[in-house]
């Protein structure tokens, strides 16, 4: 598989910390990461996708390699037009639950109308929509449904889905798999721990994720999608298990300028 990484600002922006967008950007492009970007900061209502801020997320993203998880608060077919927007401005896959296209969990796909505006507004646009933590059938139901949607493969929800297994997920949904959400839990909750636990997703359900998505030769994102504790770690930990641990091929590659940023998360 081709495959290229970026950390999720839930590392960040679930948390307090002294650094600015533009430095959590400087931060991860020393490290070699790109970027995915959550529409807005724990415990704030301001989404950063709206156009105001398009500027500021251009500039302090310029070179990087930028995904967008959409907003989650049932946006409006307006407020997805924005975002979408903002996705072909930066280059950037939007990865969604289904919810936020107004679909529901259920046996039925039902009512897809506004899932299906969005799906074209983004298509007309060039923006790949990837849709991530549905059940597997309900994934399945809206690849038949909408050709051109991708899907996003969060390893931390399938691990914990008490009707299908993890390599269930991993079989169904490679062929079209071009974002991973890599994270861990210990089977109970969906509690975003850096991969690699004990305990947690076995070893060799890992390799088999690699191995399959590796037959199918895709060009994939994959995002360090962690809850906080300090990002430095939860970066490091991660990167360990991946890259040392996993042998998982194109290790980002630290910038001479890491060191003077890296003092500051500490």
């Amino acid at each position: 598989m081709q495959i290229r990484y970026v950390v999720s600002t839930m590392v960040f922006w679930w948390r307090e910390h002294p650094l600015s967008f533009e430095q959590e950007c400087q931060y991860l492009r020393s490290l070699g990461f790109g970027i995915e970007l959550w529409p807005s900061i724990r415990g704030q209502n301001e989404c950063r996708y709206e156009r105001r801020n398009w500027p500021r997320l251009e500039a302090a993203t310029e070179g990087m390699l930028v995904s967008m998880r959409s907003r989650t608060d049932n946006p409006t077919l307006k407020q997805w037009a924005e975002q979408i927007e903002c996705a072909k401005r930066l280059n950037a896959n939007i990865v969604t639950e289904p919810q936020s296209l107004d679909i529901h969990h259920g046996p039925e796909l039902n009512g897809t109308d506004f899932a299906a505006e969005v799906i074209k507004m983004a298509a007309a646009n060039d923006v790949t929509l990837c849709i991530e933590t549905g059940s597997l059938p309900l994934l399945l139901n809206i690849g038949k449904r909408f050709e051109s949607v991708q899907y996003c493969l969060d390893t931390g929800y399938a691990y914990i889905d008490p009707d299908h297994t993890f390599r269930e997920y991993v079989d169904e949904l490679a062929p079209r798999v071009t974002h991973l959400h890599l994270t861990d839990n210990y089977g109970q909750t969906d509690d975003h721990e850096p991969p690699g636990l004990h305990g947690g997703i076995p070893r060799e359900d890992w390799e088999h994720l690699r191995t399959v998505l590796t037959q199918h030769g895709k060009e994939i994102v994959g995002a360090f999608e962690m809850c906080p504790c300090l990002p430095s770690i939860m970066i490091r930990q991660a990167s360990e298990f991946v890259f040392d641990t996993l042998k998982w091929p194109n290790r980002p590659e630290k910038h001479p300028d890491h060191a003077s940023l890296e003092c500051h998360l500490n």
